[in-house]
């Protein structure tokens, strides 16, 4: 979270806000979003294999699908290999 905050301190003329709620992610997220009338919600993806996000669900897609404005999913960069490796 606090990685997160010292991120969007730097963005001018942007309203960041942060918030700790309980319960489900999906339906948190996408009550808060509806709440807080957002413009834009910014997710990250922990890319997760075929067979986890089948049997738990994806919080980002779920977002993406039922979030009235519009969602943003931020995928980790793939690593990649050191110039000493090629």
């Amino acid at each position: 979270m606090e990685k997160a905050k010292k991120l969007c301190m730097n963005l001018q003329q942007v309203k960041v806000e942060t918030r700790v709620e309980k319960g489900d992610p999906r339906d948190v997220i996408c009550g808060m979003a509806e709440k807080l009338g957002m413009d834009v919600v910014v997710l990250g993806s922990h890319g997760h294999g075929l067979i986890k996000r089948a049997l738990l669900g994806s919080v980002s897609n779920h977002c993406a699908q039922n979030v009235k404005c519009p969602v943003l999913i931020v995928k980790k960069p793939k690593t990649s290999p050191s110039p000493s490796q090629s």
